[in-house]
C-alpha cells in the first residue's frame, strides 16, 4: 500500500529508507494500517469494479457458512427499499419525494433468518423497486439449483405484472400486497358494509379470496382482500394481496404480515452497522462503504443466530452492541488513587464459545 503526503525538505527524506521521493511528494512503501491509509482503501482500493465484485462475494460466502451448518428447505427472501439522507453534495444522491429528503435509495434483500443476501446502493430519485432483477433473480436461481423451495414477500411498490411472470416461471410462491382501487374494491362491496349493531371494542375482520385480471397481465391471478372495521374510525381499512399461494386467505395475511421483520432488520443494520453513514464524496466509495456495513451487519447477526445463547440471541444487534461489546466504567476516588473499574457482559468464557462456534462452521461447498 502506498501513501504520500506534501514535504518540503527533499533532501532529509531522501535519506530515509521507509519513505520514496516523487517530485516534491513522499511514497510510504510501508504498510502499516494507519488511518489515512484504511481511508484510502476505502475511498481508492475498494471502488474498484473487481473489489466491489469481490466485497459481494464475500458477503454471499460469509453466509454460505451459515447456510451449510442449518440451512430450512424452504427459504423466503424479502426485498425492500429504504432511504439514507445524504447532508452534502454526494455524487448521485437526489431528492426524493417520498421521503421528503435528499438522500441515496439503496435496495435490500434479506432471507427468513435476517442475513442480508444483497444490497445495491442507487441514486436517491430512482423507483423503489429500480434494479429489482439483478438483486433477485440470480439469488433465486443460486438457492434453487440447492434445492431449496422458495417463497417471496414485497410491498406495493414491486407489484409489477414482470415480477410475477418471473417468480411463476421459476415456481416461486410470492405473496405482494397491491395499492388499493376502485377496481379492486368493486369486487368486496358487500365486505364494505358495516357491521350492523353496536359497535365492537375490537376489530371485526373479514377476507375474501377471488381471481382478477389487470389489463397489463397476460391471465387471472389469485387475490386475497382483508378488511377491518376499528372502533371510533368511520372507514374500514382494507389491503390486497397478490398471491400463488393456495393456503386460506387468513394464512395468506399472516404470511405477508411477516414482511415487517425486514423493516426491523434494516433499522438494525442502520444503526449498530452505521449502513447510513455515506458520506464520501464519490458515489463508488459510498457503494464500497455500503458492501462493507452489510457484510459487519451479517457478521453481527450470524453471531447472533449462532455462536450466543438462546436467551441472549434473540436480542437486537443493538441490544448486543450496548449490553454485551461495550464495556461500563466507573471512576473511584480512594485516598491518593484514582481507580477505573470496567464491567462488562462479555466475559472470557462466553467470547472463547462464540469464537469456536464461528471457527467451526463448515464451508458452504462442505
Amino acid at each position: 500500500m502506498a501513501g504520500y503526503e506534501d514535504v518540503n525538505d527533499a533532501a532529509r527524506l531522501s535519506q530515509d529508507p521507509t519513505f520514496r521521493l516523487v517530485g516534491s511528494r513522499r511514497i510510504w512503501e510501508r504498510g502499516t494500517a494507519l488511518t489515512s491509509r484504511l481511508q484510502s482503501l476505502g475511498t481508492d482500493v475498494l471502488t474498484q469494479a473487481n473489489n466491489l465484485a469481490g466485497l459481494a462475494a464475500l458477503n454471499r460466502e460469509l453466509i454460505g457458512k451459515a447456510e451449510a451448518t442449518a440451512s430450512p428447505r424452504r427459504v423466503v427472501l424479502d426485498i425492500d427499499s429504504t432511504e439514507i439522507p445524504v447532508y452534502g453534495e454526494q455524487e448521485q444522491s437526489a431528492y426524493n419525494g417520498h421521503f421528503e429528503s435528499t438522500c441515496y435509495h439503496p435496495l435490500l434483500l434479506f432471507n427468513c433468518g435476517g442475513d442480508c443476501l444483497a444490497a445495491e446502493l442507487r441514486p436517491g430519485n430512482v423507483h423503489s423497486s429500480d434494479g429489482w432483477e439483478e438483486l433477485l433473480l440470480p439469488e433465486i436461481d443460486r438457492q434453487q439449483a440447492q434445492g431449496k423451495e422458495l417463497a417471496f414477500r414485497a410491498d406495493p411498490a414491486f407489484a409489477k405484472p414482470e415480477l410475477y411472470e418471473a417468480l411463476e416461471e421459476r415456481t416461486v410462491k410470492y405473496a405482494i400486497r397491491l395499492p388499493t382501487n376502485d377496481n379492486l374494491q368493486r369486487n368486496i362491496t358487500q365486505l364494505l358494509q358495516r357491521p350492523v349493531g353496536r359497535p365492537s371494542y375490537g376489530p371485526v375482520v373479514r377476507y375474501k379470496s377471488f381471481l382478477y385480471q389487470a389489463a397489463s397481465r397476460k391471465r387471472a391471478g389469485r387475490l386475497v382482500a382483508k378488511v377491518e372495521f376499528h372502533f371510533g374510525e368511520l372507514f374500514p381499512r382494507v389491503g390486497f394481496i397478490v398471491t400463488n399461494l393456495a393456503a386460506s386467505s387468513r394464512a395468506v395475511v399472516r404470511f405477508y404480515n411477516k414482511r415487517g421483520t425486514a423493516e426491523q432488520w434494516i433499522k438494525e443494520g442502520k444503526q449498530p452497522a452505521a449502513t447510513m453513514r455515506l458520506s464520501c464524496h464519490r458515489f463508488r466509495a459510498n457503494e464500497a462503504r455500503l458492501r462493507l456495513s452489510v457484510i459487519a451487519y451479517n457478521l453481527g447477526n450470524l453471531w447472533r443466530r449462532l455462536a450466543l445463547r438462546r436467551a441472549i440471541g434473540k436480542w437486537s444487534l443493538t441490544s448486543l452492541q450496548q449490553r454485551l461489546v461495550r464495556t461500563g466504567g466507573c471512576l473511584v476516588k480512594h485516598a491518593r488513587y484514582y481507580w477505573l473499574l470496567a464491567k462488562g457482559h462479555l466475559t472470557p468464557r462466553l467470547f472463547a464459545g462464540m469464537s469456536e462456534k464461528i471457527a467451526a462452521l463448515p464451508s458452504p461447498a462442505g
